[in-house]
């Protein structure tokens, strides 16, 4: 594999607590094409960046706790670095799962935590994990949690980010969710719809989502609905070039409602129409609508 020293290769760092989904991550960019690799000692990547220019074209990573702490403290001057060299597009994508997932996670599967040698409980190391990374989760691109997501479903999430995205140019990820479901934890912005009209109270519209037109002419009988999808849009809009500055690969907004089933399904919807009508490279994820439809029998 050889790459043309005028083609900026593509590198994806995958990072996260030990347990949420980082080596299915992996496996899931072999199959597109990426050179994986994984638990890289942190003082090697800047000599990696160098080799992959003629080598690698797609490249990724995995960095995590089982880096010893002290070389994990470098991560900040070596990360800004890479992100300043024009000749490598990077993302990092930091995946995470709540405490009491990971520990069924490690419970099922009997492995030994990384931090378990330090004579620590699970739960303990869980913990301890979360601060010692907490540098590397600041800078990361795209925050996916995995609580409720089966490896299928990782799998499917990471092909739909990864694949097609042009470099250094920003990819907004709109989502709904159900607030019954719980709050979506890997948003950069999270808004809440539930004081809007409900459509759920109409029996013939209950069943409909928030894509149909049913329930959009019922949204569009209440004025209030669209001076929030207006405040929203500006309000993004407004801290949009401080974003893109900061060269960020993804912003992720999520608009929640009570089941995820119609308003914040309309809105989600609405706002990502409006940013791919003014050119901005767009994805839509309706959480709570995949969950109805993986849970229906096929025929």
């Amino acid at each position: 594999m050889s790459n043309s020293n005028q083609d900026p290769i593509k590198l994806v760092i995958i990072s996260g607590r030990s347990g949420s989904g980082k080596t299915v991550a992996l496996r899931v960019l072999e199959d597109l094409g990426f050179y994986c690799i994984d638990n890289l000692p942190m003082m090697f990547l800047t000599q990696l960046m160098d080799i992959a220019k003629k080598r690698y074209p797609k490249l990724a990573v995995s960095i995590d706790i089982r880096n010893k702490p002290d070389n994990l403290e470098s991560f900040e001057e070596i990360y800004r670095k890479i992100k300043q060299d024009e000749m490598v597009h990077s993302t990092l994508i930091f995946f995470d799962a709540s405490d009491s997932v990971l520990i069924k996670r490690y419970s099922e599967t009997r492995r030994l935590h990384p931090l378990s040698r330090r004579l620590l409980s699970l739960d303990e190391a869980i913990v301890l994990e979360e601060q010692l990374i907490s540098d590397i989760a600041a800078f990361a691109d795209l925050r996916i949690d995995t609580s409720n997501l089966s490896v299928h479903d990782l799998a499917s999430e990471i092909t739909s980010l990864t694949q097609g995205s042009p470099e250094r140019k920003l990819v907004m990820v709109f989502e709904s969710f159900g607030f019954k479901n719980g709050i979506a934890q890997d948003a950069d912005f999270v808004f809440d719809a539930r004081f809007l009209p409900n459509p759920f109270w109409e029996p013939q519209l209950r069943e409909h989502s928030g894509l149909t037109p049913q329930v959009r002419e019922f949204f569009a009988k209440y004025p209030q609905v669209e001076i929030y999808i207006d405040q929203i849009d500006k309000l993004l809009m407004s801290n949009l070039p401080d974003i893109e500055s900061g060269s960020r690969s993804y912003l992720t907004v999520a608009i929640g409602c009570t089941g995820g089933f119609h308003r914040s399904v309309y809105i989600a919807d609405s706002l990502c129409s409006r940013f791919k009508d003014r050119g901005y490279l767009t994805k839509i994820r309706h959480r709570a609508l995949e969950k109805l439809h993986q849970a229906k029998p096929q025929a």
